[in-house]
């Protein structure tokens, strides 16, 4: 069950750093597994804030209290036939209902933005903030992504408290955090909780087949519903996360709680900002996480990275020169333990930048520049290559050698499947369109104009990677 919880804005006081010169240590024994007793030296200025007091204080006022309307339809049907012939069947059309919903919010600008759930304001007819001083506003939604569970609304105001943002990678297992937000609705506004770093890059069981990208900070610090888009800060009074999620079979907190990494919110954040949606890169392959027999035949020092199952034609992997049964160990300069650390990762970049890939083949491991591509988000919309998204799919005008080769004046390629209905139809990479809806088809925006046109179903044809025949169609 989701529990609400939302971004939390610090005001951005001077924090006092410690001199690691200065800085008192211990030295303390630790056993390794082969029975040796081993001194480590524990640096201890981690210790200069002995309690929470002053995360507390300073990110407390950036989180926000959010209460959402939303209109649910539902359908009534009149018990009472005498009723009914006389007066009509008032409910038998559906009725309109009110519901209301609530959790957290951070303001992370001045100017009234605020970023929170988008499980929290999904389906919203109005948005109301309440700050930790009382003040009240009406909220506008300025963007979502469901794929992130990551929402922006404003409010309109000027001079709020904001909280400064860290760095999510750089959080440690064990390290001491603090959930702030609204468990349980308004009268438990500004609730801190603490906990420490359970675990990173947690991904959830995913039932809707909705695409999804998660790689969790679980913490043990107590979260309920009402906490969803709240603060996860560290001691430092830095936002580190977003409260998004728990796993309970009671619908309370049982002791586990989840949150949207920050470095993954700050991207999502300003392309919502500044697009109205997320422009999302991608690097084109399927792959599948290393597993014992995997790590065996690769001669992989350890059980971790990558498979790549499929690279998918002209995508940013394929021209890189990444082939399948590649094993990828970073991206970026980040360690990969499996795909949703690959999907964080590169979740953080936009179409056209680049990142360094490092991975092994036949036993040697190499780095190779990787320029991003953009994610197939809705029919025609073009990628940095000029192919164009088609149901999940990207198309290209055939060259000439191809189409000589069928022995076609025109067609368009599939230059890659990706997921959807297209997929789902059973296209092919590499296979050329040659009739869209009985007419034929010379360039991308051909294809997509026949499709809009068509009142139910897309039918298509052309010729396979093979040069046999295709014909396949989906409901629109």
């Amino acid at each position: 069950m989701l529990a609400s919880v939302l971004l939390s804005g610090l005001t951005a006081y001077g924090v006092v750093k410690a001199n690691p010169a200065t800085s008192p240590s211990a030295s303390v024994n630790a056993s390794s597994e082969n029975g040796f007793v081993q001194q480590r030296t524990v640096n201890l200025a981690e210790s200069d804030y002995p309690d929470f007091t002053y995360a507390a204080e300073a990110a407390v006022g950036a989180v926000v209290y959010v209460e959402v309307t939303v209109q649910s339809r539902q359908q009534y049907q009149s018990i009472d036939p005498f009723f009914q012939f006389f007066f009509g069947s008032p409910f038998s059309q559906p009725q309109s209902r009110e519901q209301k919903g609530s959790g957290s919010g951070v303001i992370i600008r001045p100017d009234g933005y605020i970023v929170t759930n988008n499980h929290v304001v999904s389906g919203a007819t109005s948005v109301t903030v309440t700050l930790n001083d009382n003040r009240q506003y009406e909220a506008t939604v300025v963007g979502t992504d469901p794929a992130t569970d990551v929402a922006i609304i404003k409010v309109d105001a000027v001079d709020l408290p904001t909280i400064d943002m860290g760095d999510s990678d750089a959080l440690r297992l064990g390290e001491w955090v603090l959930a702030i937000g609204s468990p349980l609705g308004e009268q438990l506004r500004g609730t801190i909780t603490a906990g420490i770093v359970s675990a990173k890059g947690r991904s959830m069981p995913n039932t809707t087949g909705e695409f999804k990208i998660e790689s969790f900070i679980q913490t043990d610090a107590a979260v309920n519903p009402g906490n969803s888009g709240g603060a996860l800060v560290n001691k430092k009074g830095e936002l580190v996360g977003i409260n998004t999620a728990i796993i309970s079979q009671t619908g309370a907190y049982s002791g586990y709680s989840f949150a949207v990494p920050v470095n993954i919110v700050k991207k999502v954040v300003a392309d919502l900002i500044d697009y109205g949606t997320v422009k999302r890169a991608v690097l084109g392959i399927t792959m599948q996480p290393v597993d014992k027999k995997i790590a065996e035949e690769m001669k992989l020092s350890s059980v971790s990275g990558v498979y790549i199952y499929e690279v998918m034609k002209g995508s940013a992997a394929d021209e890189a020169g990444l082939k399948k049964g590649d094993v990828i160990l970073a991206v970026g300069g980040q360690t990969i333990t499996d795909g949703a650390s690959v999907q964080a990762k590169v979740n953080e970049y936009h179409p056209g930048d680049t990142a360094d890939v490092t991975f092994v083949r036949g036993g040697k491991t190499q780095t190779v520049t990787v320029t991003f591509h953009a994610a197939a988000v809705s029919n025609g919309e073009k990628d940095i290559d000029g192919s164009v998204a088609f149901y999940g799919a990207r198309l290209k005008t055939a060259p000439k050698e191809t189409l000589s080769v069928i022995g076609a004046k025109s067609g368009v390629e599939i230059v890659s499947v990706g997921a959807g209905k297209m997929a789902d139809a059973g296209a092919l990479t590499g296979s050329v369109i040659l009739y869209v809806n009985n007419t034929a088809v010379s360039k991308p925006e051909d294809v997509i104009a026949l499709a809009k046109k068509s009142a139910r179903a897309v039918y298509l044809e052309g010729v396979d990677p093979d040069g046999k025949p295709f014909y396949f169609g989906f409901g629109k």
